[in-house]
């Protein structure tokens, strides 16, 4: 093939930018926080039945990123992994700075577009919004263990993503999320196609643990549910190497938020069903 001539630029236009509390990208939360979507008043038509959506794909120019850097570590998740390349990275660090974020839309007033989930500081340029569709899921993906190095931050990305998916805050994803936490520590990546979980009891705590694990009843098949009377429960698997955690009784959503692991779950090693 014949090397292309690229142009020398490609003119895009801005068609709103970001209002935030947000002014710096260094202070910027893991995963974004509230702000506004303000378009420019002559866009306002291309806003029509947005609000049948509730997720939308916004594309952002971080303008106060480093251009010229084509490899970087993920410092702000965690210093001690090794660099990308920045095509290989969510990194706001690139040739063109475009950034792609997925965002709740909770309102639409006017030329406003109130969203949830945006990682881009106060007056950053807005360069498109597309609504997200069904056919955006990639249900298992394969990706690169990129945790966090502190453990709250992965907390609360954890309960994020829970919430995304399950669709309501209650007791089994304050559980999921403790769960999940604690077999990452084990087995590391939770999405592993060789980390297996089987889980009995409460149908909220096994929908967030199939969502933050992304495991599937087949191909391969990496999840089980039962839906018990008794205490809920899950048996992690990876190996040959397993942890069984069960429910204790009587807890609710805040006491499973703050509590330590031994007073929320019996932990037991060893792959034995339960009948054994």
């Amino acid at each position: 093939m014949d090397e292309v001539n690229y142009p020398d630029a490609v003119v895009i236009s801005p068609v709103g930018h970001i209002v935030s509390d947000w002014r710096e990208v260094e202070n910027m939360p893991l995963g974004g926080r509230s702000a506004v979507i303000r378009l420019r008043p002559d866009y306002q038509p291309a806003l029509l039945r947005i609000g049948e959506h509730s997720h939308l794909w916004v594309l952002t120019w971080f303008h106060q990123t480093n251009r010229s850097l084509l490899r970087v570590r993920p410092s702000k998740v965690n210093p001690q992994l090794p660099e990308y390349g920045v095509f290989a990275l969510r990194s706001a660090a690139r040739p063109n700075p475009i950034a792609l974020t997925l965002v709740k839309l909770e309102k639409v007033e006017g030329c406003d577009l109130i969203v949830t989930g945006i990682d881009a500081v106060d007056g950053t340029r807005v360069l498109d919004i597309k609504p997200y569709f069904e056919h955006d899921i990639v249900f298992s993906p394969v990706t690169p263990y990129i945790p966090p190095q502190d453990r709250g931050v992965q907390a609360e990305l954890l309960r994020k993503q829970a919430l995304i998916h399950h669709g309501e805050a209650c007791l089994g994803l304050e559980l999921g999320v403790r769960m999940a936490l604690l077999a990452e520590e084990r087995f590391g990546q939770l999405q592993s196609s060789s980390l297996a979980l089987s889980v009995s009891g409460d149908p909220c705590l096994a929908d967030v643990l199939q969502g933050l694990t992304r495991a599937r009843l087949a191909n391969p098949p990496r999840f089980a549910y039962a839906a018990t009377e008794g205490h809920s429960g899950v048996l992690w698997a990876k190996d040959g190497d397993c942890l069984r955690l069960t429910v204790r009784p009587g807890l609710d959503a805040a006491r499973a938020r703050e509590a330590a692991a031994e007073d929320l779950f019996q932990l037991d090693d060893g792959c034995a069903p339960d009948n054994e």
